[in-house]
């Protein structure tokens, strides 16, 4: 089928489905439960309470550097759990395929989506794959240079579990955990995906790449070391303006520090040039986290010991507010102060 293009006969349930399931999916994604193909997966209750999470992605170009749509789907799925302080145990992979679609790239797709959930110790254990009549490409416009065929869509659900010490079902991770004082973390540099995926739609050539990731590996660290975290966010559509703002309370806001927030030099010049804020840029492999201000020595140590978490830096700190004062606020490199809202309108649209 390499050089064939996924067809309505592949979504009918006949023989070219069952062969497209056995030779792809089964293949690629094989444990004890999705072996079985039933229409639901058995699992065990794990232990330490329930994280439950869901999402979609559509994104244009399916395949970009740093990543493709299966990456991200896993990635962004287990991610989500991270932030609760639950280790994901399980997937579910529901696909969404255009007529017109090149078998070759659905199986790059899926082969990499099953390589990511092995990196993440995670399992897909059931699925569903439809396919539907060409509704045009993927986030419906294709990347300069491309020619637009049938798209892809994946929807994900997650399940995990909470295991760590501090967080439990008892206590979760929360905004009703805030206190002024306490220091807002992000864990990289911001921007890189969507300069990443802005570059590949307009046609322009540039070594940045998405940051796309996992970021299991600097939770489990914080969390293990007894650090105390009180909110994790990861920082994708909106931006780290819109995450903060939504965290904030009616007595509680955040001060950032420009200087602080890191950011690479080629994608700073990147924003520089379409005139881009590098505040409500999409990310897919960082997060923010708040921690008790005499824990950030500590968090720091930890994060800048993974690789993802080099350029982790201290943007800001929780602050006392009045009502009707806005919740954050932004100290410029000159000295001026300006009020940082959530993302109106469209940024860059279906990001994930």
């Amino acid at each position: 089928m390499k050089n064939e293009r996924i067809t309505l006969a592949h979504g009918s349930g006949g023989s070219a489905t069952r062969d497209l399931i056995a030779d792809l999916f089964a293949s690629c994604f094989a444990n004890p439960f999705l072996d079985r193909l039933e229409d639901a997966a058995l699992l065990a209750r794990p232990e330490g309470g329930v994280a439950l999470t869901t999402d979609s992605y559509v994104i244009t170009p399916l395949v970009f550097p740093g990543g493709d749509i299966g990456k991200l789907a896993v990635c962004g799925t287990v991610n989500d759990l991270w932030m609760m302080g639950a280790e994901p145990r399980f997937l579910t992979a529901g696909f969404i395929i255009e007529e017109g679609l090149d078998y070759a790239i659905l199986d790059s797709v899926v082969k990499s989506m099953a390589r990511e959930a092995a990196a993440q110790n995670v399992l897909v254990v059931t699925g569903d794959t439809k396919v539907v009549g060409a509704l045009g490409s993927s986030g419906g416009q294709a990347a300069a240079g491309q020619t637009a065929t049938g798209g892809l869509f994946i929807n994900t659900c997650g399940l995990g579990s909470r295991v760590f010490q501090g967080v439990s079902a008892e206590k979760s991770l929360g905004r009703e955990h805030l206190r002024e004082g306490d220091a807002v973390l992000v864990s990289g540099v911001l921007g890189n995906h969507q300069a990443c995926i802005l570059s590949r739609r307009l046609g322009i050539e540039n070594g940045i790449a998405s940051d796309c990731a996992g970021l299991g590996g600097m939770v489990r660290a914080l969390l293990r070391e007894g650090v105390r975290v009180k909110l994790m966010r990861d920082i994708t559509r909106g931006g780290l303006a819109t995450v903060l703002n939504e965290i904030v309370r009616d007595d509680l806001g955040i001060r950032l520090e420009e200087r602080e927030i890191p950011v690479d030099g080629e994608v700073e010049a990147f924003c520089g040039l379409l005139g881009l804020d590098l505040l409500y840029m999409a990310n897919e492999g960082k997060f923010v986290c708040v921690v008790e201000n005499r824990d950030v020595t500590r968090a720091l140590a930890i994060l800048h010991q993974n690789e993802l978490g080099t350029r982790a830096a201290v943007v800001g700190h929780v602050t006392a507010r009045n009502q009707g004062e806005p919740g954050v606020l932004l100290m410029t490199r000159l000295g001026g102060i300006r009020v940082v809202d959530v993302l109106y309108g469209e940024g860059l649209p279906r990001i994930c």
